[in-house]
């Protein structure tokens, strides 16, 4: 039976497929291996996780949970999905500094991916990652930690360094969440209002479909302890506060949402859009995201409202958040702070390309960034020019995977100085 993935836009090449159970089942497969290539949710819409060769899931390895209270840190098997542990976590009193919009992403294939949140303080999911374990090449296995050489390269690093099999991320204190949501924010205000409204929250969420002149949505997660915020005013610049649960997709039902009116919860229960026993956005979607530099954010935003007629009828929902920087090689988030424009399209790839090429052409002189595991145009020489240690990470692949038993069409294609 063919493998897809999450979407069933991408149908994988593999000869092989594999589930091993255990780490040393794992390093038989890989040093057995020419090619092979790890895959983990399969959230990702295009072939980064795509290989000709071995494909290995790692839901199947042993699912450690270890929370260590004193050091401030959970070590979890790489393909738990968040949902699997972020419970455990909570029930030890410590939190996640952040969570992407869906639980049911796999915590290795986020970090390989620079998968995020929202909140101007927060950085990637993979900004956490306090050291990781992996299986090389020949089948050994490396221990990264952070501030060890390599190991800055090796967290984000698109599947071609190894596969992962544990990581151990940094914990904060733990903290419930609030979440409001308004409805019909004027473009103006939110132009005049940028920066205060996009750090309004603890994580800002804001959805539009690029078709009239204001943000369908806004959702604000509050921190309770930060001042325990009152009842919410039931207007905020221009924007209405919704009478009842919304889901940001219109015609989707708001019960597969967390909880929204401001009813406190725990971190894990309102950090994401979604809840993990349902099916997360809608289902049948494409997805591209696209990173500019934070102080670029609002002209950003004026280029594409300048071509929403483009992206409007092939969209579902747009949703505009922001992120820390970080110190990951490949991350979107390196080295400066960012707004992140995400786009949710209709499943029609054909009418989707030309967008993107679109969008990407209007936010060229922002030195825009891809999300590396959604759709996206730009060339692999684009893609060197922005990022600052391009040639360090083809140097870490190269020498970690000298036989190239990582790399596929994707990776040859961007980082062909990789090759051992």
């Amino acid at each position: 039976m063919p493998v897809t993935n999450w979407a069933g836009n991408i149908t994988f090449n593999a000869a092989r497929v594999h589930t091993p159970s255990s780490v040393e089942q794992l390093r038989e497969i890989v040093a057995g291996s020419r090619s092979v290539r790890a895959l983990g949710s399969g959230h990702s819409f295009n072939r980064i996780a795509d290989t000709r060769g071995d494909l290995v899931s790692v839901a199947g390895l042993p699912k450690t949970v270890e929370v260590d209270e004193a050091a401030a840190t959970v070590t979890v098997g790489a393909g738990l999905r968040f949902a699997e542990f972020t419970g455990a976590v909570h029930r030890a009193g410590l939190a996640l500094h952040n969570l992407g919009s869906l639980p049911h992403i796999s915590v290795a294939g986020a970090c390989a991916t620079g998968t995020h949140g929202s909140g101007v303080g927060n950085g990637t999911l993979a900004s956490a990652v306090r050291a990781l374990e992996l299986v090389t090449a020949d089948g050994g296995t490396l221990t990264l930690e952070r501030g060890e050489e390599d190991f800055a390269g090796a967290v984000t690093s698109l599947g071609a360094a190894g596969i992962v099999t544990r990581m151990t991320l940094d914990l904060v204190p733990g903290y419930d969440i609030r979440q409001w949501v308004y409805e019909g924010l004027p473009y103006g205000r939110l132009r005049e209002r940028f920066d205060d409204v996009l750090s309004a929250a603890y994580s800002v969420s804001l959805f539009t479909r690029w078709r009239t002149d204001e943000i369908e949505q806004v959702w604000l997660k509050q921190r309770t302890g930060d001042g325990d915020p009152g009842p919410a005013p039931d207007a905020w610049l221009g924007a209405v506060l919704a009478d009842g649960p919304r889901h940001p997709v219109p015609g989707m039902a708001p019960e597969t949402c967390t909880e929204q009116s401001g009813v406190a919860g725990p971190w894990y229960e309102r950090l994401p859009h979604f809840r993990p026993q349902f099916t997360p956005s809608s289902g049948e979607e494409l997805q591209s995201e696209y990173f500019v530099a934070r102080e670029d954010g609002l002209a950003a935003f004026d280029a594409l409202a300048r071509i929403r007629d483009r992206i409007a009828p092939i969209l579902q929902i747009g949703e505009i958040r922001t992120i820390a920087a970080d110190d990951l090689w490949l991350s979107p988030a390196y080295g400066r702070d960012s707004v992140a424009f995400h786009f949710t399209w209709f499943p029609d790839t054909a009418a989707v390309t030309p967008v993107l090429g679109a969008i990407e052409e209007a936010l060229a002189p922002f030195a825009v960034r891809p999300h590396w595991g959604k759709l996206f145009t730009t060339s692999p020489e684009r893609a060197r020019e922005l990022y600052e240690r391009y040639a360090d990470f083809e140097k870490l692949t190269a020498r970690l995977d000298p036989r190239g038993t990582f790399r596929n069409d994707l990776i040859e294609r961007f980082f062909p100085g990789g090759r051992g």
